[in-house]
């Protein structure tokens, strides 16, 4: 046990986190259980029944966007790396805006179950719904790793000891269990509890740990200094300082990308074998161009999750659809008050995290900093550390939840029954729906196993790469420009979104390959990218975030080969048009699968 953590424990394991935790997990399943009495048609398991209450379907897109990379990942890169990270929670938030008044409307008013359904409507094209479901997997695949990680760290936290490995497929058993139970019916009614359950934990413990602690202001103050100046050691810093830290000397935390005289001064005060890293992360070349190509994955690939964009068919109407994205935007920028906030207490207070590394690093911040108030037999910082911790249950289980029925659709409704077997009845979907979620969750578990070195914002921020380069411009485009053709469309997706996953792939490979336990040994092929890498740095920056160059080229692609096949423009395209744009009260709105799939049940 560290220091850090005086109170009794039984077994090793704190009897509050554990309480709190099990209580998250509990409610969650009986929700699932519960849910099965409504969920009982196709329609029910796909789209919720399109009855979702603007209020409801809010929480529920709040509760599956606020990830493990929201509730953990942001404080523990505002720890690491310093404002820097607050790229994130404001590009998070902005892609919502970019939703409200570009996508989500139309989105509605289409009237299609899944992302491929609307490919194939807009196009009249078979061909284009089987390229989307490939994305759908890709980006949802690559969104689960990093949900995995947070349970993987959560477990091992919650039970020392704990292989990381045992987490997430704990965690990931618990999951599929549920979407296969409840379907989108029953998630929604989950998720939305575990966006208010999460907005409890993040909140309740930082006002709390401030009116200890001492207030934000006063710890950016202390974290300024340090940085700056050889200012004293607060006798705050002093108890947190790891052992093997000199008492009598400045311990500086790093804090960003500083100016050049702050770095060495901050790489001075640092151990020796932790230096060169440290000159390394803060010295990096074009971080201002990887600054630029994470907003605009961030921005974009928010309105290209499939995960989220699946909620809007769950609306009533378009006009539904545009309240709940507003809603969202609320709800969410409320939550991004909060993360930072632990990650520069966390500066101060716990410099031993700094290192950890994989499931002991700076991402579990949120969890270990209530214990500090746990000092002289409390059980205060105990149960605080609870809270956080059934709040970092609650992120990555809703996240998970919404990404594996996205996926588990796209392979039910797409593949198997608009596919493989166009006039199966209702119930034989249903039926597929359940086997896809345990496929599914079983894969998402196994990828989930491999990336306990890689951060989860980092990870979170590539699987926004990828869907900013392939369905952002897809549905943009599509929604917005009558002169797109199905070649052009899918040749700008399929390149841009192709070029998005090998770059992030080689990326975390030449990562992984880094590592000293088995997953360096596993991708030990791909070490000597790391060399390239140190010699084209320029390189290394446009595939670690891809975006950048991702995004324009498919757009580019796009509409070049559209002009270029513009014989091939659907012959009912003004039609279309008018469905997406044209308000409500026309009566123009469709409902694609009730209109194209005959004898469907919905």
């Amino acid at each position: 046990m560290t220091t850090w953590f005086p109170l009794a424990l039984v077994g090793g394991v704190d009897p509050w986190i554990l309480a709190f935790s099990l209580i998250t997990v509990v409610v969650t399943i009986w929700m699932g259980f519960s849910s099965r009495k409504t969920s009982k048609t196709a329609s029910d398991f796909f789209v919720a029944g399109r009855s979702v209450s603007v209020g409801w379907n809010a929480s529920a897109i709040s509760g599956e966007y606020l990830s493990a990379a929201s509730f953990m990942g942001v404080a523990g890169m505002v720890m690491s790396s310093g404002y820097d990270a607050l790229w994130y929670p404001v590009c998070y938030a902005c892609g919502y805006l970019f939703l409200l008044l570009f996508i989500a409307g139309p989105l509605r008013r289409f009237g299609a179950y899944t992302i491929p359904d609307f490919a194939e409507g807009r196009y009249d094209s078979p061909l284009f719904r089987k390229i989307a479901v490939c994305f759908v997997l890709f980006i949802g695949f690559f969104y689960t790793m990093p949900q995995m990680k947070g349970a993987g760290v959560t477990l091992s936290y919650i039970f020392p000891g704990m292989p990381y490995w045992v987490g997430v497929v704990v965690v990931g058993a618990v999951i599929t269990f549920n979407v296969a139970l409840g379907g989108m019916k029953g998630i929604t009614l989950v998720q939305a509890f575990q966006y208010w359950a999460k907005m409890f934990a993040i909140s309740v413990p930082v006002f709390v740990l401030m009116s200890v602690v001492g207030f934000y202001n006063g710890h950016v103050g202390a974290n300024r200094a340090a940085g700056e100046s050889a200012a004293p050691v607060t006798e705050i810093q002093r108890k947190a300082m790891p052992e093997k830290a000199p008492k009598d000397e400045v311990w500086v935390a790093p804090f960003g990308p500083l100016t050049t005289k702050a770095v060495n001064a901050a790489a001075a005060a640092l151990p020796a074998e932790q230096r060169a890293a440290y000159l390394a992360e803060h010295q990096r070349p074009y971080s201002l161009l990887y600054t630029y190509s994470l907003i605009i994955a961030l921005v974009c690939g928010t309105a290209g999750l499939p995960h989220i964009l699946v909620r809007f068919y769950t609306n009533p109407d378009g006009v539904a659809a545009k309240r709940t994205t507003m809603w969202v935007m609320i709800l969410i920028g409320v939550f991004y008050v909060f993360p930072p906030v632990f990650g520069v207490i966390g500066r101060n207070l716990m410099p031993d995290l700094y290192a950890g590394l994989g499931a002991k690093g700076t991402d579990k911040v949120v969890l270990e900093l209530p214990t500090l108030l746990g000092a002289g037999g409390g059980v205060i910082g105990s149960v605080l550390s609870g809270i956080t911790c059934a709040g970092a249950f609650a992120a990555f289980m809703s996240t998970f939840s919404g990404l594996l029925v996205s996926m588990t659709g796209a392979l039910a409704h797409d593949v198997y029954g608009r596919m493989l077997r166009p006039q199966s009845r209702p119930a034989e979907r249903m039926a597929a729906f359940k086997v896809a979620a345990v496929l599914i969750g079983g894969v998402a578990v196994t990828l989930g196993c491999f990336v306990e070195p890689l951060e989860i914002n980092f990870m979170v921020g590539q699987a926004f790469a990828i869907a900013a380069a392939s369905y952002f411009p897809l549905l943009f485009m599509s929604v917005w420009r009558r002169g797109m053709t199905m070649k052009g469309a899918a040749i700008g997706m399929l390149t841009g979104g192709l070029c998005a996953l090998g770059a992030a792939a080689l990326t975390n490979f030449s990562t992984l390959a880094l590592d000293k336990g088995p997953m360096g040994k596993i991708f030990a092929g791909f070490a000597p990218l790391n060399a390239f890498w140190a010699q084209h740095p320029l390189l290394r920056i446009l595939c670690e975030q891809p975006a950048i160059w991702t995004v324009p080229l498919a757009i580019g692609l796009m509409v070049v080969i559209s002009k270029l096949t513009s014989d091939d423009i659907p012959g009912d395209i003004r039609m279309k048009m008018l469905v997406l744009h044209a308000p409500e009260k026309l009566g123009l709105k469709q409902e694609y699968i009730q209109e194209h799939q005959a004898g469907a049940g919905h």
